[in-house]
């Protein structure tokens, strides 16, 4: 038996030992977000990460960096804000446990869809029944899906249906729908309702008469061509370059087209997927109230919305989800609820740090209205600090990447301002990295040349990587 002295010169070696391993940790954090996080010469559509487009979603290679770096095989990845679940699937093929929340049906929908191992001979047969039975109604039913379209709907969603899809367009869609909502596999319907809302919800607005749903700010096209090149509907227009017209021009496609081609290119993405059984959950869950326990976490890696509806999910994501089953009316309360919304009724403020509470006290002589909305952006994000410091490990990070805006001519500094919260919370912010966007690449509402008069183009030229660090006890 150990004499008491040698016990505690042990107990003291371990502890030193620790104080390394952490040290070493925190080290590597600050290296991994001291190195190039650009990613702009790299493929980012392998697995099913291009299964469906998303406004804002960072290159798969970032979360993989800190996946890589920072947890080992079997360790929980966090992502309470997962967006399209890039995150997780990520963290699915590292062979660690994920887990995956956000309060948005679509992604919802998205992220599971990602992460689920199918059959593949099933998805075929599946998917060869639905478009054989989407003609059928089309060539013999037609009728029905009329009928169908006249009480889909109620009269406010049918308004907004009737605005941005053309009736043959319509028919075809309800036909699809109507098919896929008749698999009974729960897991390949949902394949296939992703690949649905995909065509709906695409870089030039796909079978919808939108431009620009994934950059989520949607305008309707003035000059509008059948799938065979004829001109069907023109808008007023006025007097327009040849050049301009083009811009404002859109050809349409067949949605049963559009959704065979997107499902072989989604089904490419299934058959690439790890097939590892490592436990990964996505579900419902709200950031600022964690259904986890304390200190379960291993990791967090997550991008969170931006404040005053910079990038509005929602304004997009209905155009697909009013399909889906989704009432107009459903999906505005739904819009309240997300992060970094304009509504304040009924917000409870927390109190933040002077730094952050000085860039909020700009807004007051400027734009009252604007000064409650960012109030409650860093009240929002305050309680998700505050809960990603609850279920993270002592010792562990969190990385949070974040884009600033400008408002009203007033840069808010969300990466400077987060920090502070963060420290309020009691972690450690060791560093912010810094990541040059690539503009050609990534969804965003803005173009390539910076205009700080445009208000859509006061966004994120680069964007920050926040490195949250808790410390030993």
């Amino acid at each position: 038996m150990r004499k008491a002295s040698e016990q505690l010169a042990l107990q003291l070696d371990i502890e030193e030992d620790l104080s390394l391993s952490h040290l070493a940790y925190r080290d590597r954090l600050i290296s991994l977000l001291n190195s190039d996080l650009d990613f702009h010469n790299e493929r980012s559509g392998y697995a099913s990460h291009n299964f469906h487009s998303f406004p804002a979603k960072f290159p798969p290679q970032l979360p993989r960096k800190f996946i890589n770096g920072l947890t080992s095989p079997g360790d929980v990845v966090l992502d309470p804000m997962m967006g399209s679940g890039t995150t997780i699937l990520e963290t699915l093929l590292a062979n660690r446990c994920g887990v995956g929340l956000d309060i948005d049906p679509l992604a919802l929908m998205i992220g599971k869809v990602k992460i689920s191992p199918l059959n593949l001979e099933k998805v075929d047969r599946a998917f060869h029944q639905v478009v054989t039975g989407a003609k059928q109604k089309i060539q013999k039913d037609r009728s029905k899906l009329e009928q169908n379209r006249l009480v889909r709907w109620n009269d406010e969603t049918k308004k907004f249906i009737d605005y941005w899809f053309m009736h043959d367009t319509q028919l075809e869609l309800i036909a699809l729908i109507s098919e896929i909502e008749q698999v009974e596999d729960i897991d390949i319907k949902l394949f296939l309702k992703v690949a649905f809302s995909s065509i709906i919800i695409t870089k030039s607005g796909g079978v919808s008469l939108a431009f620009d749903l994934a950059h989520t700010r949607p305008h309707r096209a003035k000059i509008i061509l059948d799938q065979n090149g004829q001109e069907v509907f023109r808008g007023n227009i006025g007097e327009k370059t040849p050049k301009s017209l083009k811009l404002l021009t859109k050809l349409m496609r067949s949605p049963l087209n559009e959704f065979e081609k997107r499902y072989k290119n989604n089904l490419k993405g299934i058959s690439s997927r790890s097939s590892d059984s490592y436990y990964t959950n996505i579900s419902w869950g709200d950031a600022q109230n964690l259904p986890l326990n304390d200190a379960s976490i291993d990791l967090i890696v997550t991008s969170p919305p931006y404040a005053s509806n910079a990038i509005d999910y929602m304004r997009a994501h209905k155009f697909a989800l009013v399909w889906l089953g989704y009432d107009l009316s459903d999906l505005s309360k739904k819009r309240k609820e997300y992060i970094g919304g304009e509504s304040t009724s009924g917000v409870v403020f927390e109190p933040v740090p002077p730094y952050v509470e000085k860039i909020i006290h700009t807004f007051s002589q400027l734009d009252r209205k604007k000064m409650f909305v960012l109030h409650r952006y860093y009240s929002e994000m305050a309680r998700v600090l505050k809960e990603m410091y609850r279920v993270i490990k002592p010792g562990k990070a969190a990385i949070v990447v974040v884009g600033s805006s400008i408002i009203r001519g007033v840069d808010i500094e969300t990466q400077n301002c987060l920090a502070h919260i963060g420290r309020e919370a009691g972690f450690e912010v060791p560093i912010i990295g810094v990541r040059k966007l690539d503009r050609n690449r990534r969804m965003l509402p803005a173009g390539l040349n910076q205009n700080l008069k445009s208000q859509i183009q006061q966004r994120m030229y680069e964007e920050y990587a926040i490195g949250f660090y808790k410390p030993e006890e």
